[in-house]
């Protein structure tokens, strides 16, 4: 009778696409809906307002966001609160449980890097590419390092990132005492990272500025090697 009553639970039902008792069917009752995995993806690195996230999600309306945060909201994935004076904005941020499925997040874009189909000249935001490098570096490589490496992406964008013991931590805040500083948007970063793209020639672009140490530049950016490409059937 127990289980009858968890069940039909009228909150579990209004969610539930594919009635299906398996835990990877009802995780896609719960985060299943098209946006949803993104909403969670930009708010893996720390809260953020309805603006930002919209600001981030350039493809996605302002409906649809509402929809998908009331939903994630209602799954216990995500929570609001509103940020003190002088601020005083409302900020959503997910919860304890929601931050555990970062490892998804890596599965999938460890798995999905190896489409011949991914287009990289897509859309690239700045939680992107700081969960890309959380999920990508090759830890062999790093062995050794310990450096502080800042990323300004935009006026209101900073991230610095620890490498220490063949690990990076990554946090939103000032870049202020980094070793290393990266300014640009996310898809030139990634093309320095990523696409192979020399420094120099994104800095004769314009595209990208580099500050403090060149060494740990250079090979930085090429601690985060892409997996071999899957095959198409013939």
């Amino acid at each position: 009778m127990k289980l009858e009553k968890i069940t039909n639970n009228s909150r579990t039902r209004s969610r539930r696409h594919y009635e299906d008792a398996c835990a990877a069917a009802h995780a896609l009752d719960l985060v299943g809906e098209r946006w949803a995995l993104l909403v969670m993806r930009e708010l893996m690195l720390g809260p953020k307002r309805f603006s930002d996230l919209r600001e981030s999600l350039p493809g996605i309306s302002a409906n649809v966001l509402t929809q998908r945060l009331e939903g994630l909201e209602e799954a216990g994935v995500l929570t609001r609160r509103k940020l003190p004076p002088p601020a005083a904005a409302q900020v959503y941020e997910l919860t304890e449980w929601g931050y555990e499925s970062e490892p998804i997040f890596q599965a999938l874009g460890r798995w999905a890097a190896r489409s011949p189909l991914h287009d990289p000249t897509l859309p690239f935001s700045a939680a992107s590419l700081m969960l890309s490098l959380r999920t990508m570096l090759d830890g062999k490589q790093a062995a050794g390092l310990d450096a502080r490496i800042g990323f300004r992406l935009s006026d209101t964008e900073t991230f610095l990132a620890r490498l220490a013991e063949g690990r990076i931590e990554i946090a939103r805040g000032p870049v202020d005492g980094a070793d290393l500083i990266f300014t640009g948007t996310p898809p030139a970063i990634a093309g320095a990272i990523y696409g192979g793209q020399p420094l120099e020639a994104l800095e004769s672009a314009g595209a990208l500025k580099v500050e403090g140490d060149r060494i740990l530049a250079e090979r930085f950016v090429r601690l985060f090697p892409l997996p071999p490409k899957a095959s198409l059937p013939a």
